[in-house]
C-alpha cells in the first residue's frame, strides 16, 4: 500500500518512484483561486468596473500583464519539487473569461505545457467563472459540463442570486478515465451563518453530480475540488458530502478529504483577521484511493512557499497577494494553491 513506498524518488522520464523491481508515474492535480483574474477591458455584460484602467482599481495593461507574469511562475511551481512538471491538471476561480485563461496559458512559462482549457461562462454578476486547465499530452478531454446552482432571495420577492455554476470535466489521464468538478461556493458575505444555507445548497450539487457519476460506475475516479467558502468541518462539507479523513474508512461511493486533518492541525490556504482557513479543498472518491491498477492518491498539500508569502509588515506570513489596501501590491493571490499527487504504477 501507500504507506510502504519509500521517500527516495527517481526520475524516469515523467517521474517515478522506486520500490524494489516498482516503478510509479506521478502526476499533481491542483487547485488554485487567481484572485480576480480579470483583463483590463469593460464587459457592459458585468459588474467588472472596477478592474479597468478607468475604474476604481485603475487595473491597466500593465498591471494586467504583471498579474499574469506572476500567475503563470506560481502555476508551474505547483508539485514540481516531486514531478519536475506543473501540474497535469489545474482547476481555477476567479477567472473573468477565456481570453484571460488563453493569456495566462501562453505565459513563456507554461508555453511547454501546452495547456488545454475547459471553461463555460457562468452567469456570475460579477463575471468570474471556474475553469480547468489540462497538459493535452497527458489529460485527454473527453467532455464538459456545467450545472447550475439555483439561489433566491427570499427578501426581494425571490429574485434570482447568479452565482458560479460547477464545471465537470470527464477525461483520461493516461488512460484512466477522470471526474473532476471545479467549485466556487457562494461567499460569506453577510457573515457565515446568514450566507450558510447557500452553500449548503451547493454542496447538494455537487453531491447529485457525484452520486450520479456512481451510479454509472461506483468505483468512478472522483476529484471534486475548489474554493467552497467553507471548512472541512463546515455543515455544507462534513453533512453534505461526508468525506472521511482516513482513507482506511471511506466506503463503495464515498469520499476522502485529506484537507480535513490538515485543518485541525491549523493549516489554511488563506488568512483573515489572524485567522487561518481552508477553503481550497481537494476532494477524492474511493476510486482514488484503493491500490488496484491506475491513478491512486498519494499525499496533499498547501503550496504555500516563501515567495507566495508576505515577507513584512502586519500581514507577514499571509499570502501575498496581487490587490491590497486599494492598489495594486504586486503578488499573486489571496489564496495558496492547494494539491493532490497521485501515484500509478508503471
Amino acid at each position: 500500500m501507500l504507506r510502504s513506498l519509500p521517500y527516495l524518488i527517481m526520475l524516469i522520464c515523467t517521474v517515478v518512484f522506486s520500490q524494489e523491481k516498482k516503478t510509479y508515474k506521478i502526476n499533481t492535480i491542483a487547485f488554485y483561486n487567481l484572485e480576480n483574474l480579470f483583463d483590463p477591458e469593460d464587459d457592459p455584460k458585468t459588474f467588472d468596473d472596477d478592474r479597468t484602467p478607468n475604474g476604481k482599481d485603475h487595473w491597466t495593461y500593465d498591471i494586467y500583464a504583471h498579474k499574469l507574469k506572476n500567475m503563470a511562475d506560481a502555476i508551474s511551481k505547483i508539485g514540481a519539487d516531486l514531478t519536475k512538471n506543473a501540474p497535469v491538471v489545474l482547476g481555477v476561480a476567479e477567472i473573468e473569461n477565456r481570453k484571460v485563461l488563453e493569456d495566462l496559458v501562453n505565459e513563456k512559462v507554461l508555453q511547454s505545457n501546452d495547456y488545454g482549457i475547459a471553461h463555460v461562462d457562468s452567469p456570475d454578476r460579477r463575471g468570474i467563472d471556474v475553469a480547468l486547465l489540462y497538459q493535452k499530452a497527458l489529460f485527454k478531454l473527453k467532455n464538459i459540463k456545467t450545472h447550475a446552482l439555483l439561489l433566491y432571495d427570499h427578501e426581494k420577492e425571490n429574485k434570482r442570486m447568479y452565482t458560479r455554476d460547477q464545471l465537470v470535466v470527464s477525461g483520461y489521464l493516461d488512460g484512466d478515465l477522470m471526474h473532476i468538478i471545479v467549485n466556487h461556493w457562494p461567499s460569506r458575505r453577510g457573515g457565515e451563518a446568514r450566507s450558510r444555507q447557500k452553500r449548503i445548497q451547493a454542496a447538494i450539487v455537487n453531491k447529485k453530480i457525484i452520486d450520479s457519476l456512481f451510479s454509472i460506475d461506483p468505483y468512478a475516479k472522483i476529484v471534486t475540488m475548489g474554493d467552497f467558502n467553507d471548512e472541512p468541518n463546515s455543515p455544507s462539507i462534513k453533512k453534505i458530502l461526508k468525506p472521511k479523513s482516513n482513507q482506511e474508512d471511506v466506503a463503495l461511493k464515498g469520499l476522502y478529504n485529506p484537507m480535513i486533518k490538515m485543518a485541525k492541525k491549523g493549516v489554511g490556504s488563506l488568512a483573515w483577521r489572524d485567522n487561518w482557513t481552508l477553503f481550497d479543498q481537494i476532494i477524492l472518491s474511493k476510486g482514488l484511493l484503493d491500490n488496484t491498477k491506475g491513478y491512486r492518491y498519494y499525499k496533499a498539500g498547501v503550496f504555500n512557499k516563501d515567495f507566495l508569502t508576505t515577507q513584512k509588515g502586519k500581514y507577514k506570513g499571509y499570502p501575498f497577494r496581487s490587490y491590497s489596501s486599494g492598489q495594486y501590491a504586486g503578488g499573486y493571490s489571496d489564496h495558496f494553491p492547494v494539491y493532490v499527487y497521485l501515484i500509478k504504477e508503471e
